[in-house]
């Protein structure tokens, strides 16, 4: 099966074609092809032509897509719109399967990390995208994914191992003197990679159920946080 993943959530996307559940040499199921950098953040302009060129490049069409995987968030609101639009409508004519992945949940997977994982990602304006893992996952315990503002962050992440592809995050946990591993860059690949174990798993979506999640504070949060 041919995997689409799509990373549109930062300044920074990329888009990755990978071969899965097929047996390789290696004896794995899963392949990456190629992955390709979108750079600029002009994602509406360079997304469906790139996907094209890279399905072209490999002999490829959309038609062979067997799935796509997609990070719905949390990130930039364009950005994520843009993505998710272009799933939506390949998904729909394709009627193929959706994973929806979370870009917190991305950094704790390339992470490798066990225990009581925080994964935190800037969120601009001096706030922190935070996700709050417990690896290996417990029953009936879903993973916490939420906003705090940077020194909300550093005091709430005493009692966790933080891991961040941020540096600037990571600068300012270890001066607060909290356990921080800084990841590489998120990319498709890595979108992919933790795509297809969400397929496997059953976890996907279909195009009318896909959602983004901008993981923002409520109103309630921003008039106190104002009023303060």
């Amino acid at each position: 099966m041919i995997l689409l993943a799509i990373d549109t959530s930062g300044k920074q996307g990329s888009i990755a074609v990978a071969r899965a559940g097929q047996r390789s040499a290696a004896g794995e199921d899963f392949e990456m092809i190629e992955m390709v950098p979108l750079v600029g953040g002009t994602f509406s302009a360079q997304l469906v032509p790139q996907i094209s060129e890279l399905l072209s490049k490999h002999g490829l069409t959309k038609h062979d897509i067997g799935a796509f995987a997609v990070v719905s968030g949390p990130g930039s609101f364009t950005g994520l719109r843009i993505g998710l639009a272009v799933v939506k409508g390949l998904a729909e004519v394709l009627n193929k399967a959706i994973a929806a992945v979370s870009l917190l949940e991305v950094c704790v997977s390339i992470s490798g990390a066990q225990g009581k994982i925080m994964a935190a990602v800037d969120a601009g304006r001096g706030d922190v995208y935070v996700g709050e893992y417990e690896i290996p996952a417990k029953a009936g315990e879903p993973p916490r994914e939420h906003m705090l503002s940077r020194s909300e962050f550093l005091s709430q992440a005493r009692a966790w191992s933080v891991v961040t592809p941020d540096c600037g995050l990571a600068e300012a946990a270890r001066s607060a003197g909290l356990s921080v591993a800084i990841l590489p860059p998120i990319s498709a690949a890595a979108v992919a990679h933790l795509g297809w174990r969400k397929i496997q798993a059953g976890e996907t979506v279909t195009p009318g159920q896909l959602e983004a999640n901008y993981i923002r504070r409520t109103d309630a949060e921003m008039l106190e946080r104002i009023g303060s």
